[in-house]
């Protein structure tokens, strides 16, 4: 387990990567803009020049984008593979959605609802699906966005790496209790864990 790579250090890394590049051009177009409408305002240039036909600049203007545009491509899709490809023995929870509460199932069938109680350290595979309307499954903490929908199953993962609690939401508006669906991601340690998930559930 040690040698999975968080999907969240692999999404920061390409939003840092992406915004980094943003930022540099608008500061070096916007100089580069200064410039020229100093250096050749009007009245110091009075016969516009004319650049047409230079070779290393069109080549340079062509070849500098499309290098940025592909590594800009590259880094998004390391982010989007480590997210959808879920590392071998990963603990797999069911995930139906409904008007408007979360429910969890566990491997023993223990089920909880608006919250999930997991081990730290251990990649978490959720499969989700929607018992009714569309929702949609957010966890800001672990960079998750999936869509809940009816007939349909899909999945997200998360690997949690410290203990503590991270909230969630629903992002689809799915009706008139849609501001109250969300809950809690409960991360405890691998003992805590077993013993909270083998005890039978009181009623």
């Amino acid at each position: 387990m040690n040698n999975i790579v968080n999907p969240v250090t692999l999404v920061d890394q390409s939003f840092y990567y992406i915004i980094g590049f943003s930022f540099v051009f608008l500061f070096a177009i916007t100089l580069v803009m200064i410039f020229f409408v100093i250096r050749y305002r009007r009245s110091k240039n009075k016969i516009p020049s004319d650049i047409r036909g230079n070779l290393l600049l069109e080549t340079v203007w062509i070849a500098l984008p499309t290098f940025i545009a592909l590594s800009m491509f590259v880094s998004g899709w390391r982010a989007y593979t480590g997210l959808r490809n879920v590392p071998e023995g990963a603990l797999e929870i069911r995930v139906e959605a409904q008007s408007f509460s979360w429910l969890f199932y566990y491997p023993n069938e223990k089920e909880t609802e608006n919250e999930i109680v997991v081990p730290v350290n251990t990649p978490i595979k959720l499969n989700i699906t929607s018992l009714d309307v569309i929702h949609s499954l957010y966890v800001p903490a672990f960079r998750i966005k999936v869509d809940a929908v009816n007939g349909i199953q899909t999945y997200a993962w998360f690997l949690p790496e410290k203990e503590g609690e991270f909230n969630f939401q629903c992002t689809e508006y799915c009706g008139t209790g849609h501001s109250e669906m969300n809950g809690v991601i409960r991360v405890v340690s691998k003992e805590e864990y077993e013993e909270w998930v083998n005890k039978e559930d009181e009623w």
